[in-house]
């Protein structure tokens, strides 16, 4: 199973409304999905239209190893594409994993555990912050993609976030790579937009993505009705800019472990 962090540090960059639309392209393409919600505010759960009810076992529960991925994994009307439910509990695990002398590990040790060939990739959506969930999340993966606001404060964030991966790489996981920076709310009215994407390709160069994610209302829209924006309204230009980005994420991955 590939696995891929979608994580930034930095909150209202469009991480979970990547990691949601995302997840839903590569499903419609045939991928079988798994999309874990590591963050404490569920909204890629939500956005799923994944109720309370629905999350008797959440990413919390598998991060204790109370219950394995298989029973956490809850089916959603994406065909192909399941979700490890977040709950509230899990803003308590950064302090109650302290104890586990394995707590940077706990993610990588459960996707480990999972049953050969029931997904063909995983998504993880990280909480806006670089503490033991994000740390657990990079561990397990085996690639990183950014989402990232075209404004100035989030280049600040990404430097952050790259020393972290560093760090990450040197200690823990030398196989990490970063499969790319995905440039968000892109607003071509907007002169800073321009630049600071100008500045992000100056630095980082084809690391970027050449797919930009538009600001769009029906974006924002679709996790009011539980639905990705692709199944929301897949005419709009935010749904065809995720559909596109798909396509470079899958030209990205080894040519090895693409499924078939």
């Amino acid at each position: 199973m590939i696995r891929i962090a979608v994580a930034n540090q930095k909150g209202g960059v469009g991480k979970t409304t990547t990691a949601i639309n995302l997840a839903t392209a590569l499903a419609a393409t045939g991928w079988r999905t798994l999309l874990i919600d590591l963050d404490p505010q569920g909204n890629a759960s939500t956005g799923l239209g994944i109720s309370q009810a629905q999350r008797e076992f959440s990413s919390y529960d598998l991060l204790r190893a109370e219950a394995t991925l298989t029973d956490c994994a809850v089916h959603t009307t994406v065909p192909r594409l399941d979700i490890v439910p977040a709950t509230v509990d899990l803003s308590g695990a950064e302090i109650e994993l302290v104890e586990y002398q394995d707590r940077l590990h706990r993610l990588q040790q459960a996707l480990a555990a999972a049953e050969a060939g029931q997904w063909d990739i995983c998504l993880i959506d990280c909480p806006p912050s670089l503490g033991m969930l994000t740390l657990n999340a990079l561990i397990a993966a085996e690639s990183l993609l950014v989402p990232l606001q075209c404004e100035f404060f989030a280049l600040e964030g990404l430097s952050q976030l790259l020393t972290t991966v560093e760090r990450v790489r040197g200690r823990f996981n030398p196989q990490l790579f970063i499969l790319g920076v995905a440039l968000t709310m892109f607003d071509r009215r907007n002169r800073l937009t321009d630049q600071v994407s100008d500045d992000v390709r100056e630095v980082l160069g084809p690391v970027v993505f050449e797919t930009v994610i538009p600001r769009n209302v029906r974006l924002s829209e679709a996790p009011s009705h539980g639905l990705p924006a692709l199944i929301y309204d897949h005419r709009c230009a935010g749904s065809a800019a995720y559909i596109a980005l798909a396509r470079e994420l899958i030209d990205r991955l080894p040519n090895v472990r693409k499924a078939a």
